[in-house]
């Protein structure tokens, strides 16, 4: 297990350069700092619990007190073969081009890498979002029409 200084130091090492992230395994234990973009998010695991916070501080405080944060329901289940489609930009995500047209992908569709996905609407620009291999898609995770933040998760994809 990581003790409280070390990941503190590595948040700093990581939030303070220009690395996209850093990941570091330990007598069990998974330690993730990703860099870019907002701020240095942390995501740490042991086994299949997972620990992710928006806020680096609340991240560090929970892991230092022994606890976890408890994962999110609509989490796609633990899986070492999917690749997640995250979002590139802060904006609102939409399944579908209008409100009246069917979604991009559903669960189950087979995409081709550079299909489309969904939209990721910013400052009035709607932001195609595109998928970068070829897979099935296995989890949709946002709900339509609301916020997403840079690196989110928005697609859980099974290579194929």
């Amino acid at each position: 297990m990581f003790k409280f200084d070390e990941i503190c130091e590595l948040i700093r090492l990581v939030g303070s350069t220009k690395v996209a992230s850093v990941e570091i395994e330990h007598a069990g234990t998974r330690l993730r700092i990703d860099g870019v973009g907002r701020g240095p998010v942390v995501e740490a695991s042991v086994a299949t619990p997972v620990v992710a916070s928006e806020s680096t501080e609340g991240a560090a405080t929970t892991l230092a007190r022994g606890g976890s944060e408890p994962a999110p329901a609509d989490a796609a289940p633990a899986d070492d073969h999917l690749h997640w489609v995250t979002s590139p930009i802060v904006g609102t995500f939409y399944r579908a081009p209008n409100p009246d047209a069917d979604p991009y992908v559903k669960v189950g569709d087979f995409v081709e890498q550079g299909h489309t996905l969904c939209i990721v609407e910013a400052m009035k620009l709607m932001n195609e979002i595109e998928s970068d291999l070829s897979g099935t898609i296995v989890k949709v995770l946002p709900e339509n029409a609301k916020p997403v933040e840079y690196g989110e998760r928005l697609f859980a994809v099974r290579p194929n």
